[in-house]
């Protein structure tokens, strides 16, 4: 019997489901009257998502913010919630006070009011999180221009090396752990810079699947060529990289969990951008541009190497 991927078992439920094809964006979308609702959910299991050292309030706070991250990159404001709750038996009070506060923690950090939910019995903790808006617009994944330049809302990498650590396979300077421990609990999305620059954003996506994931999916879907001829890596974990001899690349654009987004704009709007990240404090990367073809391209030098998509992928 053949192997389901990811793709395979969506493209199923679509035949089952709907007479459309599906397109992927972020977020889902649709009217009531002359209202647009925009929507997102995602689920986190214990078994695939919560590193055994993960505190569950952190947890719960990062199902949470897994769809803030979403709206963040198509530049709508989250307003309410609905969550669902799958729990052990055995599972302390301590446990459940845990949980809410990272529920509480998220919802106030960003403003959003839970609705209700369910509460199921099973085997391990999985928390599902639809959270809801409204917008007359959301920026699509697939409307880039040629000659238009590539961001990032922030450094890539943290997340890949924060989870080694959490699992006991690397260790590096104390202050370098902190940032990457921090970036895989404690993961803020930049909401703000996107509410703010929407209308700036030619084509805009949630990087959680990875970097390489992001690319070459806005690539495909505006039927561009992207070059990257800045990798979005601090100098830290430069350095963190060489001395424990790990692939630079892998950890900036297969790692994934960032929670940043990808964008891009024309030209023109550079200076416009780049003003509205310094009074937010959001410090966005200019990694490369957009230009005729397929495919996404790191330039080394005088060469460009093809950047495959190695993010993160269910059932693989």
């Amino acid at each position: 019997m053949t192997k389901l991927d990811e793709s395979s078992i969506i493209e199923i439920f679509q035949k089952n489901l709907g007479k459309k094809r599906f397109v992927s964006e972020d977020v889902e979308f649709f009217n009531i009257g002359k209202t647009r609702i925009v929507a997102k959910i995602d689920t986190m299991v214990e078994s695939t998502d919560i590193p055994s050292k993960m505190k569950l309030s952190d947890a719960a706070r990062k199902s949470v913010i897994a769809c803030v991250s979403d709206f963040a990159a198509k530049g709508v404001k989250p307003q309410y919630g609905i969550i669902s709750v799958c729990l052990p038996k055995t599972i302390s009070r301590t446990k459940i006070n845990d949980i809410a506060k990272g529920f509480k923690k998220a919802c106030n950090e960003y403003n959003i009011s839970i609705l209700g939910g369910d509460t199921n019995e099973g085997k391990e903790i999985v928390f599902n999180v639809c959270i809801f808006g409204e917008s007359d617009k959301i920026v699509s994944r697939k409307n880039s221009k040629k000659d238009d330049l590539i961001f990032v809302t922030g450094p890539f990498g943290y997340t890949s090396s924060g989870l080694s650590m959490i699992l006991g396979k690397k260790k590096g300077k104390e202050n370098f752990m902190k940032k990457s421990l921090s970036a895989v609990t404690n993961p803020k999305p930049k909401l703000n810079f996107g509410l703010k620059n929407k209308k700036y954003f030619s084509s805009s996506m949630d990087s959680s699947d990875g970097l390489s994931t992001t690319l070459n999916e806005m690539s495909k879907q505006t039927k561009k060529k992207f070059i990257i001829n800045n990798t979005p890596a601090t100098k830290d974990l430069q350095e963190h990289a060489k001395l424990n001899k790990l692939n630079l690349n892998n950890l900036v654009f297969h790692g994934g969990e960032e929670y940043e987004f990808v964008f891009t704009i024309a030209p023109k709007n550079k200076q416009k951008i780049l003003k509205n990240a310094q009074i937010l404090k959001t410090p966005i990367i200019e990694i490369g541009y957009v230009t005729s073809g397929k495919g996404v391209y790191l330039q080394e030098k005088n060469n460009q190497i093809i950047l495959k998509d190695l993010g993160w992928k269910h059932f693989k």
